[in-house]
């Protein structure tokens, strides 16, 4: 159902059962899957795609131009999952030229009121952004991270995957998978351990995850000499490997 004063493009391509609010303005490019619920007086514009059963509550400003100097009206994308939701006054942007050219969001996440998601981002899955929190260009967060309110993120920084970020952090270096961190600059202070018990890690799991946080954080070690004890003294698990592969990967360095 459409409500009679919502304006939406003759060109937008708009699926069965999507429920479009009273002001909505919907453009040309936009294609909205089944079941989506979008609210009053939100936009949604720009080469948008939105994937089933959505929720998009009202004031959310989906797809508009990145907040980007460079970016000249280039084409680029926003491209989102199914079953998100998006709440009052969240802000999404299409990705840049120079950032490969699109914003991906994945399912199940929960976008508080007043986030962003600047251009370029990768957000993952079931991830949770609670109000104010704030993702700069190019960030990647990974599969059931949890940003607490008014915390931000730098461009180009990675959230890694079970990661909960304290409220009121200004992270500017990459959280490695399983870790709490809080502070500005943000710190690693510990594993998400009560995160990790509810997603039914096992014990014996939760444990060889706080060795290998305690050798890399808390041994005084060198970050090579940590990962090959590491890689030496604990299971060859695939979690303690995303937790390694991750570490070797980064590029701003993680936060300590």
């Amino acid at each position: 159902m459409i409500h009679p004063t919502a304006i939406v493009h003759e060109d937008a391509q708009i699926a069965a059962g999507v429920e479009i609010g009273p002001f909505a303005v919907i453009g040309a490019n936009v294609r909205i899957g089944r079941g989506t619920w979008i609210g009053p007086h939100s936009v949604i514009e720009g080469w948008t795609e939105i994937g089933e059963d959505n929720r998009i509550f009202q004031f959310a400003s989906v797809g508009a131009d990145p907040q980007d100097l460079k970016f000249h009206g280039e084409k680029s994308w926003l491209r989102i999952g199914h079953r998100n939701r998006i709440r009052e006054f969240v802000t999404l942007h299409r990705g840049t030229e120079g950032g490969g050219g699109e914003t991906v969001i994945g399912d199940d996440n929960l976008f508080m009121a007043y986030c962003h998601v600047g251009h370029d981002c990768m957000v993952g899955n079931r991830v949770v952004m609670a109000n104010c929190a704030t993702l700069g260009g190019h960030v990647r967060v990974d599969d059931h991270a949890i940003l607490g309110g008014l915390s931000a993120v730098h461009q180009f920084t990675r959230i890694g995957c079970h990661v909960m970020i304290s409220g009121g952090s200004m992270v500017a270096q990459d959280i490695p998978p399983y870790t709490i961190a809080q502070g500005d600059r943000a710190k690693t202070v510990g594993i998400n351990q009560i995160g990790l018990k509810r997603r039914q890690f096992s014990d014996e799991l939760v444990r060889d995850i706080k060795q290998a946080y305690r050798l890399l954080f808390r041994s005084g070690l060198r970050q090579e000499l940590a990962l090959d004890r590491i890689a030496a003294e604990l299971p060859d698990s695939p979690e303690i490997k995303v937790f390694t592969d991750f570490v070797r990967a980064s590029e701003r360095g993680v936060a300590r």
